[in-house]
C-alpha cells in the first residue's frame, strides 16, 4: 500500500506498509532497518502486549516486524506487528523474577566473549550461555579476550579451558581485540549471520566493535579500579551492518544470567556431554544429581566429563529445581 506526500515541492508515492528488522530498542522509541537498508523511527501502536507473555519487553533487536506509515507529517512509523520468531536469547528479569527480558531475536550464532583477567569471566556464567543458546541450537563460538594480559601461567590454563569447550562442540578463539591481525582473523566467522555478542562489562566488546567497524566510535572506558569490574559502556542492545549480510547486535554488559523457560527435567538436554549419555543411566528419569548408576555422575568421576561443567549443571539444577 502506499501513500502520496509532498517533498521539496514534488508529490512523491511512499510505502504506507513495510516489513523491517529491528535494529535498536531503547524501550519507547525502536529503529528499524527497513529492506532498502534505510533506518526507520518506530514506536508502538497503542498498548501493544503478547497475549501470555511475562516478557518484560515485547520487541527484541532482531525482531522482524510490520509496519505502517504515521498518518502525521512527520518521518515516524507504527510497529503493527511482530512476524513469528526463529529463535531468541533470553534471560530472567533482574527485578522481576517471575518475568523474562529479551536479549535479541532471529540469531545465527552467538559470539560469547571472556576474558581470564581484568575482568574474570566465571566458567559458570560461560556455561549458562552456553545452556541458554542450545535451547534453540543455537551455534556459539567463544572469544577469549586480552591474550596480551596473561602470563605463561594464565596462557596454559585458558588453552586447557579452550580444549575443554572445543571438544564438547564449541569452537574457540584466542585474541587481542587491540590487534587487528587478530580481529581480521574472526571476520570469517561472522560472515553471511546475525551474531549476537554477550559478555560481562568490560571484556572487550565495544573495542572488538570498532575494530570490525572503524568507523563505529562505540565509546568505550578504562576498566574500573575498584573490585577489578568493569565499567558499563554499552545502554541499549544494538544491530550493527558489517556488510550487507553479516551482521553484529551488541548487548549491555551481563553481570549475572538468570535462566528463563528451562525446567530443572530438561536441563541436561542442553549439555552436549550429557545428552550423549542419554538412555545409559538406570532410571529413565535420572536428574543426574544423586541417582545410583547414573552415567552421567560415572562421566564426571571419571574425568569424561569436566568438573566444572558438572558443577555447574549441579548449580543450575538446584537453581531450577528452587523456583519450580
Amino acid at each position: 500500500m502506499w501513500c502520496i506526500r509532498k517533498d521539496n515541492g514534488h508529490y512523491q508515492a511512499t510505502p504506507k506498509q513495510l516489513k523491517g528488522i529491528v535494529i535498536k530498542s531503547t524501550g519507547s522509541w525502536y529503529e528499524v532497518r527497513s529492506p532498502d537498508g534505510k533506518t526507520l523511527a518506530c514506536r508502538l501502536k497503542g498498548i501493544f502486549k503478547l497475549e501470555g507473555s511475562k516478557n518484560t519487553n515485547p520487541i527484541a533487536v532482531g525482531d522482524k516486524v510490520e509496519l505502517s506509515k504515521e498518518d502525521k507529517g512527520d518521518n515516524t512509523w507504527l510497529i503493527e506487528k511482530i512476524l513469528p520468531r526463529e529463535n531468541y536469547i533470553v534471560r530472567k528479569a533482574i527485578k522481576k523474577s517471575e518475568h523474562s527480558h529479551l536479549l535479541a531475536a532471529n540469531v545465527d550464532q552467538v559470539i560469547l566473549m571472556a576474558t581470564l583477567t581484568k575482568p574474570r569471566t566465571s566458567l559458570g556464567f560461560i556455561d549458562r550461555v552456553l545452556v541458554t543458546a542450545e535451547t534453540y541450537r543455537i551455534p556459539t563460538t567463544i572469544v577469549w579476550n586480552k591474550a596480551d594480559l596473561l602470563n605463561e601461567k594464565g596462557y596454559e590454563a585458558i588453552i586447557e579451558l579452550m580444549a575443554m569447550y572445543e571438544e564438547i562442540g564449541y569452537p574457540s578463539r584466542l585474541i587481542s581485540a587491540h590487534e587487528k591481525e587478530d580481529v581480521e582473523e574472526l571476520l570469517p566467522d561472522f560472515n553471511n549471520k546475525i551474531n549476537l555478542i554477550i559478555g560481562h562489562s568490560g571484556v572487550g566488546k565495544s573495542t572488538l566493535l570498532n575494530q570490525l567497524i572503524p568507523d563505529l566510535s562505540q565509546k568505550t572506558t578504562e576498566i574500573s579500579s575498584f573490585a577489578n569490574k568493569g565499567v558499563h559502556t554499552t545502554t541499549f542492545a544494538e544491530m550493527f551492518p558489517l556488510d550487507d549480510n553479516s551482521f553484529i547486535i551488541d548487548t549491555p554488559g551481563i553481570k549475572e544470567l538468570g535462566l528463563s523457560e528451562i525446567y530443572d527435567e530438561e536441563l541436561s538436554h542442553y549439555f552436549p556431554e550429557m545428552r550423549a549419555l542419554f538412555g545409559e543411566c538406570k532410571f529413565h528419569n535420572c536428574t543426574h544429581t544423586h541417582e545410583p548408576k547414573c552415567a552421567v555422575i560415572e562421566a564426571a568421576h571419571q574425568g569424561e566429563i569436566a568438573e566444572s561443567r558438572f558443577l555447574s549443571y549441579l548449580s543450575m539444577f538446584k537453581e531450577e529445581e528452587t523456583h519450580r
